[in-house]
């Protein structure tokens, strides 16, 4: 999967920088000030784009100073000779960041509604290193905050027990630190194949009490999601999610961020390039956050939790306004 991952980025970058290559010399520039090019047009993407034109009109700019494309207009505008030079490129998504990592030229390019697992991939396959330049808002909330949402929800959890793959793997010191600086324990399995995910599962449910589930596309998948949630439920082992639908679909709690919160932080970060400064040099994490509960689950387990009062406590331990 890896592999063909890793071909298809090649292809939409090789595609790119022919098409540029080959841009008849009449192209001119365009007077696009942001240029947003999404790799979906679900709800997600439509408000996070919103979000930020509608701030972007409130801080002075016309709506024609705003321009959004998909990512197949993008390589249809490059391939006319047409190529935008905004002063910064907003990428929503990994099609759309990967298409970017070749095809902004000095732009500086902010990717956003991404993990940073998708991100990290995106950098590999296009040779790109995180900059000023070319950098990203994580999808991902900071694992200091998942291990403090445990803490505070789950009090009597002594153990918490991580799935990890090939991507998440790699974060496994930090998480041991931040667990034992929280009191935990944490308990690994590695699914280093599709096939390895189930056992691994069943064994790492009998030596944990809270399964902190990671941004990891090998292990958390829409061919394993409903199995994952089905087996933890039968076990009683509760799960923290990375996104609302999991808690819909069974988990006991997520940590998240909504759209117009992605819309909002990344909007900060655009201002700064209109302000004659830089993006940040490093990829920036979740800012905000809200916490979802599954109350069926929660009270299945015996628990009575207050999603308002446990996002409250967090942006207190956090210091957030």
């Amino acid at each position: 999967m890896r592999r063909r991952w890793r071909s298809l980025l090649l292809g939409v970058a090789a595609m790119l920088c022919g098409l540029v290559v080959h841009a008849q010399p009449q192209s001119r520039p365009s007077d696009e000030r942001v240029v947003i090019v999404s790799s979906d047009t679900t709800s997600a993407f439509v408000e996070v784009a919103q979000v930020l034109i509608d701030g972007l009109v409130r801080d002075g700019l016309s709506r024609y100073d705003v321009r959004q494309l998909t990512t197949s207009e993008l390589v249809s505008l490059v391939k006319a000779g047409q190529t935008p030079h905004p002063r910064v490129f907003v990428a929503l998504g990994t099609e759309a960041s990967a298409a970017l990592a070749s095809g902004a030229g000095a732009t500086p390019v902010l990717s956003a509604l991404l993990p940073r697992s998708s991100f990290e991939r995106v950098l590999q396959a296009s040779g790109r290193k995180t900059s000023s330049q070319f950098t990203a808002l994580y999808l991902d909330q900071p694992l200091s905050r998942q291990m403090a949402l445990i803490h505070l929800a789950l009090p009597a959890a002594q153990r918490v027990g991580v799935l990890l793959g090939q991507e998440s793997v790699l974060r496994a010191p930090a998480l041991r630190s931040l667990a034992q600086a929280n009191g935990l324990t944490l308990v690994e399995a590695l699914a280093d194949s599709p096939k390895t995910v189930f056992p691994r599962l069943k064994t790492l449910l009998d030596e944990c009490d809270v399964l902190l589930a990671l941004a990891d596309p090998q292990v958390y998948n829409s061919n394993s999601l409903q199995n994952i949630l089905l087996t933890t439920f039968r076990e009683k082992v509760p799960m923290v999610a990375f996104s609302p639908a999991y808690v819909r679909a069974g988990a006991l709690m997520s940590l998240h961020v909504t759209p117009a919160q992605v819309g909002s932080q990344a909007l900060g970060l655009v201002q700064l390039v209109l302000r004659d400064q830089t993006l940040p040099a490093s990829a920036v994490e979740s800012r905000d956050f809200e916490v979802g509960v599954n109350e069926h689950v929660a009270r299945s387990l015996g628990l009575t939790l207050d999603a308002s009062a446990l996002r409250l406590e967090l942006r207190r331990l956090e210091r957030l306004p």
